[in-house]
């Protein structure tokens, strides 16, 4: 669902209510993202990795508020991704619309760079088809010339090509379907480290190329641009750190308003927090754009905090990509990914409508990172709570169900077990337990709490007693690309035939009280649904 109230309990809304918005504009780890304007109506796509469903598509009135819609795809497309394999997946794509369909075309680095389209990005979107295989291709970007001619420019993934700092311009197909020849090398510069990313437009005669350079957490964007698709290109450093604390810049998108304006949209990398995406102004100077505001008047922008808003229209909702969750529709909401490809057999939304059935799926793996069947989101903010309200129906010892924290190969759960010994309620970090007491009821509130430092505290109740903490404390990690998330998960043994399961009542996401820490929690406006059958 859209969040339309301004002061809702809601840990970070970018649009100030006020005409203006401060940055970032979405605070979640939408990675690499990529932005179109088709109308009045902005589209933007960001790299999933191996989670599934991937390519997520989001949706603006104004480059502020945004919505997410759909996904690109459904599953990764190779067998391989059944497993989590961290790093690897679905790179950082680009969005366009040409001859009537919007196309996503998106690298995997060991296995080449694929194709989708639809004529409506809300739309299903169809079979990805490879369009190269290819190892250590990333960043594709197609462009179609005023000529007919099409080509397909990328940069390279130094782990599996050996090759970095270079961007490659291939002829294409008009279709999208084959590429024609080898084209040619048309950038390399070993002094901006790291360059990748790029994004070709052609505005008055002039071909640009947008593209990072530097590395992620410290680099800078840098615009190329040429009167020929093959250059030769010269380059001026465009938009920089500088005085801020927006480390990077690192890649995103040029875009117009209809109003003519022009705007970019680019990621920080934020650790645990993820690659969060923030809204520059750009000026043009020169046919050269200028990104932010360049405070130290050395020619270069930097990161603005806050600006006045790309659309002023009051008939646009305030609106942050959908986060928490009641489970009240007949679909899965968008914002929950798996850890890699799924199958649908794993839950239900009908079997006790209103209610998250999660069935105890079987693993052998002790850490929960490379397991499959969790079912995850985005840290939204750089401090918040999260709460969750389980019913645990385990069939057999062994089983487990709750709340995890996961990123960089590190993990936290709070679960409920069945044990032969009783029911338990277990905190384990990286699989090792480091408490557990009996279970109450198998009616509980679990809770995680995430301070800006990363800091996870979890803690239980029953619903009608007050949060009790599980110490110690965990530190969220960052790993494969990606921030932490945040989830559920229901699991049994390997080689147990019995499976239970485990319903969710809610996932509530809300600020974190300044003063947290510890036990202290602050309630939540929320009421638990009644139902007769609770045991």
């Amino acid at each position: 669902m859209t969040t339309t109230l301004h002061d809702f309990n809601y840990p970070w809304v970018p649009d100030q209510g006020n005409g203006r918005f401060r940055n970032p504009v979405i605070h979640a780890d939408y990675s690499d993202p990529d932005v179109i304007r088709h109308g009045r109506d902005f589209w933007m796509v960001a790299s999933s990795f191996t989670a599934t469903p991937g390519l997520p598509i989001l949706h603006s009135y104004d480059l502020v508020n945004w919505t997410l819609v759909n996904h690109a795809i459904r599953q990764v497309p190779h067998e391989s991704y059944r497993e989590v394999r961290p790093g690897c997946g679905v790179w950082a794509p680009s969005i366009r619309f040409h001859n009537n369909l919007f196309w996503v075309v998106f690298p995997m680095p060991d296995e080449g760079i694929y194709v989708t389209t639809a004529t409506d990005p809300r739309d299903e979107w169809c079979e990805p088809w490879l369009l190269q295989a290819a190892k250590g291709w990333i960043d594709p970007c197609p462009f179609w010339d005023d000529d007919g001619k099409a080509y397909l420019f990328h940069a390279y993934a130094n782990s599996r090509s050996g090759k970095k700092e270079r961007i490659h311009a291939r002829p294409m197909s008009p279709d999208g379907r084959t590429l024609l020849g080898e084209g040619q090398e048309i950038i390399h510069t070993p002094h901006h480290a790291y360059l990748e990313g790029p994004k070709l437009h052609k505005l008055k005669d002039w071909y640009y190329i947008l593209a990072p350079g530097g590395g992620v957490p410290q680099g800078w964007q840098v615009a190329f641009r040429s009167r020929n698709v093959f250059g030769p290109y010269e380059e001026k450093v465009v938009l920089e750190r500088g005085s801020t604390a927006i480390n990077g810049p690192h890649q995103g998108a040029l875009v117009d308003s209809p109003d003519g304006k022009w705007w970019f949209v680019h990621f920080q990398d934020t650790g645990p927090f993820g690659r969060i995406t923030h809204l520059q102004p750009v000026e043009w100077h020169d046919d050269w754009p200028r990104m932010g505001e360049d405070y130290d008047g050395n020619g270069v922008g930097e990161p603005v905090s806050e600006w006045t808003k790309p659309v002023l229209d009051k008939s646009i909702p305030v609106a942050i990509p959908q986060t928490s969750d009641t489970f009240d529709s007949e679909r899965l909401g968008l914002q929950w990914q798996w850890q890699a490809n799924h199958d649908g057999s794993w839950y239900s939304l009908a079997a006790r409508p209103g209610w998250l059935r999660l069935y105890a799926q079987p693993s052998a793996l002790t850490d929960p990172c490379r397991i499959p069947h969790l079912l995850m989101q985005k840290f939204p903010a750089r401090r918040f709570s999260v709460e969750a309200r389980i019913d645990f129906q385990p069939a057999g010892p062994g089983e487990l169900a709750g709340i995890a924290v996961i990123g960089g190969g590190e993990s936290a759960t709070l679960s409920l077990d069945r044990t032969i010994g009783g029911y338990h309620l277990s905190f384990r970090i990286n699989g090792v337990e480091q408490s557990k007491v009996a279970l109450p009821t198998r009616v509980m509130r679990l809770r995680v709490d995430v301070d800006e430092n990363a800091n996870c505290s979890f803690g239980w109740a029953d619903d009608n007693g007050e949060f009790s903490d599980c110490g110690p404390v965990f530190q969220a990690k960052e790993g494969g690309w990606m921030g932490s998330k945040v989830g559920l998960f229901s699991q049994r043994p390997i080689n147990s035939d019995l499976s239970g399961y485990a319903d969710f009542d809610y996932f509530q996401f809300s600020k974190l009280a300044e003063n947290r820490g510890g036990s202290e929690w602050e309630c939540l406006e929320i009421s638990p649904k009644i139902d007769r059958h609770l045991t």
